[in-house]
């Protein structure tokens, strides 16, 4: 629960800052941790939050970071409620949802340019050059006691022994009984050693090296992989065809867009940064802050991937992606060859700018839609949708109290494990930023934690000492030696058939 917890708010929760830099942080009230609309954050309160949880997360500047722009970005939306902002306008909401809207435009464009793009249709001599890298196999597996564990001598001249037997013994018509009889690949009982049509690349090399060797319909000699030994037989153009026309159709086509943006990329001229990585690192630790930040992280001909740029893409990634978490700890080998990447993308929202190529009128209408329906479950999930506010307060700083005040309690629910983490997702926020102003002091979420940490340490030694006492020692809490159970042995490993680990 506690994981689950942890991740649930680094993957649904954005960086939901306004940070207002070193002068805020001097200048703000001591005891203030964040404003948004007509409330604060008290370091107090942010310290019950974290320090009392009933889910026990961590008490750490990131876990408070994240609670700050959760309720940051919950009170700025009681604000709106409070104030009767439906936030539907439409040029804000297209400015907020520009990143998403530019994707599809892309994806839009590189599907015309996919249907312009003619392939030769498989035939019985492409499958027998192995063309596309396409391979059709079965095999008989004569595994290892402990796949991936490096296998004895004795182990391997006893397992090549048998496979050597098993060989003298198959025909292609006795292959699938020699399969149910010998093959230790789990895969066995369902698909009788077939393997069916596979990239080459898909397999582990000796297994494919050994397959692209064969002719069709021949029948390996035993061939060593981490695995085992594996008789292997190369299918017959008339079993493998049906799945080797349809795959190779789509091969064709996969090759033939890498080679067009391959070209793109090399006419584009694209150069990254040396200090992009860190820029980057940078602006996703307050991507608010960033949102239109001009630096360069990158450069093609005709134009640049600004910070800001990046920042629209990375939002188009899906959240169990976790994207923007796993940046900071990314090394440099990494993020370089990432961010031209995602210059590659800029470089075809560009081709697709020429193109004309734009999102349909109805297109539109489902994303005005969709983010209309978003605002109103959040706001109702939060009890500050505009009528319920309406049906117990009057004037608008009415509304606003019992706004505030509902927020702060699904907060404590939140808290308590009773109520989800509700995600602002970054076109919310970004158009919820662009009406009301909010800010986050990061001295205070520092005092915030030192205090959560008083908090927390007081509420386990109330625990430990309401704990009743028991006359059996708990396995793992102490007691005498010998009281726990014996460390779990680790499990072995199930075998497999020859893919790639």
């Amino acid at each position: 629960m506690r994981s689950r917890l942890l991740i649930g708010f680094a993957a649904g929760a954005t960086v939901l800052t306004a940070c207002q830099g070193l002068k805020e942080a001097l200048t703000a009230h001591v005891d203030v941790v964040a404003r948004a609309g007509s409330q604060e954050l008290s370091v107090t309160r942010l310290a019950d939050l974290l320090g009392k949880a009933k889910i026990q997360v961590p008490v750490t500047r990131d876990n408070a970071a994240i609670i700050t722009d959760i309720w940051t970005s919950y009170q700025q939306l009681a604000y709106a409620a409070a104030h009767g902002d439906s936030l539907n306008d439409k040029k804000a909401i297209d400015a907020a949802i520009a990143p998403l809207t530019n994707a599809q435009r892309v994806n839009r464009f590189m599907d015309s340019v996919q249907k312009t793009i003619k392939v030769d249709s498989a035939n019985e001599a492409a499958y027998n050059q192995a063309a596309g890298d396409l391979l059709a196999a079965r095999h008989i597996l004569i595994g290892f006691k402990n796949p991936g564990v490096p296998a004895t001598q004795a182990e391997k001249d006893s397992l090549k022994k048998k496979a050597d037997m098993v060989r003298a013994q198959v025909t292609n018509a006795n292959f699938e009984d020699l399969v149910k009889k010998y093959s230790s690949d789990p895969s066995a009982a369902q698909n009788k050693g077939n393997l069916g049509v596979f990239p080459k690349q898909m397999m582990i090399k000796q297994f494919s090296d050994a397959t692209a060797a064969l002719k069709p319909g021949e029948i390996s000699q035993p061939v060593e992989t981490s695995f085992g030994y594996h008789i292997i037989q190369r299918l017959p153009w008339a079993e493998a065809q049906k799945d080797f026309v349809a795959q190779y159709a789509q091969t064709a086509q996969r090759t033939a867009m890498d080679k067009y943006v391959a070209q793109a990329e090399t006419t584009a001229a694209i150069t990254v940064a040396g200090n992009a990585p860190a820029m980057l690192k940078d602006a996703v630790k307050d991507a608010n802050k960033h949102r239109t930040d001009k630096g360069t992280l990158a450069t093609y001909k005709g134009g640049t991937l600004t910070v800001g740029d990046m920042l629209g893409w990375l939002e188009t990634f899906p959240p169990q992606q976790q994207i923007m978490t796993r940046i900071p700890t990314a090394p440099d080998s990494v993020l370089k060859p990432f961010v031209k990447q995602i210059a590659v993308q800029q470089v075809m929202l560009k081709r697709a700018d020429s193109a004309h190529f734009d999102v349909s009128p109805e297109e539109k209408a489902n994303m005005y839609q969709s983010f209309n329906q978003m605002v109103t479950t959040v706001w109702q999930q939060l009890g500050v949708d505009p009528k319920q506010l309406a049906d117990s307060a009057k004037s608008t700083a009415e509304k606003e109290r019992l706004a505030a005040s509902r927020v702060d309690a699904y907060l404590d629910r939140m808290m308590a494990g009773q109520a989800q983490v509700l995600n602002a997702p970054a076109p919310l926020k970004k158009l919820l930023d662009a009406k009301y102003e909010a800010s986050v002091n990061q001295a205070g979420i520092d005092r915030a934690v030192v205090a959560a940490g008083r908090v927390r340490a007081s509420a386990d030694s109330a625990r430990a000492a309401n704990q009743p006492k028991s006359q059996i020692p708990i396995p793992g809490m102490g007691g005498p030696p010998g009281g726990a159970p014996p460390p779990a042995q680790p499990a072995q490993p199930a075998p497999t058939g020859p893919k790639k680990p």
